[in-house]
């Protein structure tokens, strides 16, 4: 069973542009430092959303690593 939202799947993201990309980076990313922020106060009450954001931020970059080395093609191409 795969971690992670069902909306960022890898089959999901390489459909999305490099804005898009971008643009859900920074959303992931914001959310991981408030659920980081709620752990260290004690007001987290699902860990495992912790898990799956760092690995939804791990899946766009991946993408975009991809995009950059040419492995993969944005949809724009």
């Amino acid at each position: 069973m795969a971690i992670g939202s069902k909306d960022l799947n890898p089959a999901n993201l390489r459909g999305f542009d490099q804005d898009r990309l971008v643009e859900e980076l920074k959303k992931a990313k914001e959310e991981l430092f408030n659920l980081r922020f709620q752990s260290a106060t004690g007001q987290l009450e699902n860990n495992m959303r912790l898990r799956a954001v760092k690995r939804d931020i791990a899946r766009i970059y991946t993408i975009m690593r991809e995009r950059e080395l040419g492995i993969t093609a944005s949809p724009e191409a």
